[in-house]
């Protein structure tokens, strides 16, 4: 094929990849037979300045007709921005990730700095040792994280280190600051926090360990991965404090009460075990 130049979220142009399409549906766990028919599908409809936008929609619907299950994983990206419009249910996914990987986690804290108190997103600890955590969620994926944001969460982790060390009921050392995100970094917000020792964690980064890869690891998938259910349906779990998939799992009653049919739950808890 002739090349195809697309236009990326960020507005920048860029030449497209069938290489890069394929790894990101190898990744969702499709087959090479699943991604070949995604990519023949996806070729006649290509042209010059199509949107990855575009590109992604077509390629989930062609995945969604073959193999439903790979297509709710290739939607990953694109449902962490559905967890919206409030952070909190991010707040709640970053907490069952560390939680999963030996942290003892508090979501939405107050905590007493030196100067003034802070509410610290999550409060996370292992091995005698405290993290404060601090989610930045955004509803658009060309938002980039840039130095400022850093340059803020790390002076008030440390108002709160300053406090919360120097008192001798704590029985734990505030040991360091993480600064987790949907979205990106920019090359010197991640410089910085790297000099300062701040942790990062965002979707790609650290390179791989970033969200995507933790999230596939531990199966923590959030309800807006589900291609059963409809986006209204997914806002009404999500209010009823359910957030992941696996917590849908534990409690089905949930889909009476939103009064869905028999018939869809059976379909939608057989998509939730394939999931799992």
């Amino acid at each position: 094929m002739k090349e195809i130049f697309i236009i990326k979220n960020s507005g920048e142009k860029d030449l497209f990849s069938f290489e890069k399409l394929k790894r990101s549906l190898k990744r969702s766990g499709a087959t090479n037979e699943n991604i070949n028919k995604v990519v023949e599908g996806i070729k006649p409809q290509l042209y010059d300045g199509i949107s990855t936008k575009k590109i992604y929609k077509k390629a989930f619907l062609l995945l969604k007709k073959s193999n439903r299950t790979c297509a709710s994983k290739y939607s990953l990206k694109r449902a962490l921005f559905k967890l919206g419009p409030t952070g909190y249910p991010f707040e709640r996914l970053v907490g069952a990730l560390l939680k999963h990987k030996g942290y003892k986690t508090k979501v939405g804290v107050i905590l007493q700095g030196e100067c003034v108190t802070h509410e610290i997103d999550v409060l996370a600890e292992k091995g005698g040792n405290s993290y404060a955590v601090e989610c930045k969620f955004h509803l658009k994926s060309n938002f980039s994280n840039n130095v400022k944001i850093p340059l803020y969460i790390n002076s008030r982790f440390i108002d709160i280190q300053k406090q919360w060390n120097g008192n001798p009921k704590n029985t734990t050392i505030l040991k360091q600051g993480w600064l987790v995100t949907n979205t990106r970094f920019s090359l010197d917000a991640i410089k910085y926090s790297e000099c300062i020792g701040l942790r990062l964690l965002s979707w790609d980064y650290p390179k791989n360990n970033g969200i995507e890869k933790n999230i596939s690891d531990f199966g923590l998938y959030p309800i807006t991965v589900l291609t059963t259910i409809t986006k209204r349906e997914k806002d009404q779990i999500i209010a009823n404090d359910i957030i992941l998939i696996k917590e849908l799992m534990n409690a089905p009653e949930i889909l009476n009460k939103i009064r869905i049919s028999s018939d869809r739950i059976s379909r939608i808890l057989s998509e939730l075990e394939h999931l799992i």
